[in-house]
């Protein structure tokens, strides 16, 4: 049997519970303008409870930076750090907003103490409820490949309460070329809706995206993987709950769990040809008498 350590399903029902709550109280806003005379774009993710998360990226290079802080007092204050958790950076925006049209702030280097203004235009805003409509809005994403980076694209239907993600580009650095473009109906998680990794193992980086998160712990992404010969991504067939994947034994691992944990899957792929092929797989029950988790036959 496949262990999974109760940590391990403890995390995963946080991380669904998180984005269930975070769906009623967080808003994404996306600005441009700059920092002293270098144009940037930047995107923030305040919710209710006075935390936040942004994105900036100079536009000349495109790279994105991950930046966290909050919101007290009608002051919002993010932290820049570095590869080692140190903090480099910050960003003030004093008397903020959030309905405002245009803001201003200050960069401060934490080691010289030099200081430069800023100064954003709001260009759209992720904002929900039955009577809102708009199309292809589009969201920057934290993560980035080397020469490459990502914006989502996320529209709202009147009728539906949520904004969904309808597409993902992908974009060159430096020049905004657009290399492809994906077309998707996935749920929208923050600003954190792509991920990157090595999903089928070849040495190369792919990426996947955030698809929707079921009852309990578990998710779903859609996978895309990046072919040599063409030197474009496809979206691949991988699909599953909660997959991990594990590039020293070459294995993704599957966790499946319904009803309050009383019934569970565990399996582990291999990949062959792009796909994922079935190597082991165990189910466990319930036993109401004992109180125990039991193997059962798969479905």
């Amino acid at each position: 049997m496949i262990a999974i350590t109760n940590h391990a399903v403890q995390q995963k029902m946080i991380v669904a519970l998180f984005f269930l709550l975070s769906l009623c109280i967080r808003a994404q806003t996306t600005y441009t303008g700059f920092i002293d005379k270098y144009p940037i774009e930047f995107v923030t993710d305040i919710s209710s409870d006075d935390s936040g998360s942004a994105i900036y990226a100079y536009s000349n290079y495109d790279t994105p930076i991950e930046i966290r802080g909050t919101l007290k007092k009608k002051v919002l204050t993010f932290f820049e750090k570095d590869k080692s958790g140190k903090e480099t950076a910050k960003m003030t925006f004093e008397n903020f907003n959030p309905k405002a049209t245009k803001i201003e702030g200050t960069w401060l280097d934490l080691t010289t103490k030099k200081e430069l203004k800023i100064t954003l235009s709001k260009i759209s805003a992720i904002d929900n409820g039955p009577s809102a409509e708009w199309k292809n809005r589009e969201i920057l994403q934290p993560v980035s490949l080397k020469g490459k980076y990502f914006k989502l694209m996320v529209s709202k239907t009147k009728g539906d309460f949520y904004a969904k993600v309808t597409g993902v580009k992908i974009l060159e650095k430096k020049t905004d070329k657009l290399l492809q473009q994906f077309d998707l109906d996935c749920q929208l998680w923050g600003l954190n809706n792509i991920s990157i990794d090595d999903y089928n193992f070849d040495g190369i980086e792919d990426f996947s995206v955030f698809e929707a998160s079921a009852a309990g712990p578990n998710t779903t992404s859609l996978y895309f993987l990046y072919d040599p010969k063409t030197q474009k991504y496809f979206e691949s067939s991988f699909s599953g709950t909660s997959l991990e994947f594990d590039s020293k034994t070459k294995r993704i691992s599957e966790y499946n769990q319904c009803c309050a944990g009383a019934s569970q899957m565990n399996a582990v792929y291999k990949v062959v040809n792009n796909k994922m092929v079935l190597i082991k797989q165990t189910c466990l029950q319930l036993d109401i008498k004992s109180g125990e988790l039991k193997k059962v036959k798969c479905d």
